[in-house]
């Protein structure tokens, strides 16, 4: 690894331990509570006077409205998929259980972080569930929102598609890591600060040191070489 690289790393880190400390630092969070209750508010009150906005809100916290993240997610991969040769779809097979992996595994590191509190909806008292408003049983509450599963996972994918297609690619992927993640946020379901810091500082570090060191490209070609099917190197067709 090139002292270029090493160097956007440690920048990266940087700036990833800063984003979390100016949130974890402060007593009550410093000026991040403000934003978040600022946030959190102006949704709560628009969802309680408009029955249509909440309806919509609590469609796109559905449990089952989490596929259409899914598919879009694979609708973008898919476009780089159908333009491969066998060979390169294989190498995206083994792109993609890459990023399954990476996404599971930093997941469950994000969490060791020291802070659990509960979604905006369980820290005010006196709010507006969407649940309640619809009757529909929308995710609009967590006891341990920090940070936001849901946010993490759409900003790996974008950042596997900035290693790996390029920077249309990753414009694409933060869009929809964009308008997927704020319907949790204006349900209240997650504070901002969840997806803003908390997501995005972990991404920040730990993506830093997989995506831009070698390390993703050895479990890819591992996987490349060794998952069962057609075109495998060395295999004769």
């Amino acid at each position: 690894m090139n002292a270029k690289r090493l160097a956007v790393i440690l920048l990266l880190n940087l700036v990833g331990a800063a984003l979390f400390l100016s949130w974890y630092l402060p007593g009550n969070h410093g000026p991040w509570f403000g934003i978040d209750k600022s946030i959190f508010f102006w949704f709560n009150q628009h969802m309680a006077t408009s029955h249509a906005f909440a309806f919509a809100l609590a469609i796109a916290n559905f449990r089952g409205f989490d596929a259409v993240s899914l598919l879009a997610m694979g609708l973008l991969y898919w476009s780089f998929w159908r333009r491969e040769s066998p060979e390169g779809r294989r190498r995206m097979l083994a792109i993609g259980i890459c990023m399954l992996l990476t996404a599971v595994i930093l997941n469950q590191l994000g969490h060791l972080l020291p802070v659990q509190h509960s979604s905006p909806t369980l820290f005010f008292d006196n709010v507006w569930r969407v649940s309640e408003l619809t009757g529909i049983p929308a995710k609009d509450a967590s006891k341990d929102s920090f940070p936001g599963d849901h946010g993490m996972m759409l900003i790996i994918f974008a950042c596997f598609m900035l290693r790996y297609f390029g920077i249309r690619a990753f414009l694409v992927a933060l869009l929809i890591a964009v308008l997927f993640s704020l319907p949790r946020i204006m349900a209240g379901a997650h504070w901002f600060t969840d997806v803003a810091v908390g997501s995005l500082s972990v991404v920040l570090v730990g993506m830093s040191w997989w995506l831009i060191t070698p390390a993703s490209d050895l479990l890819v070609n591992w996987l490349y070489r060794t998952l069962p099917g057609k075109y495998k190197p060395g295999k004769t067709r």
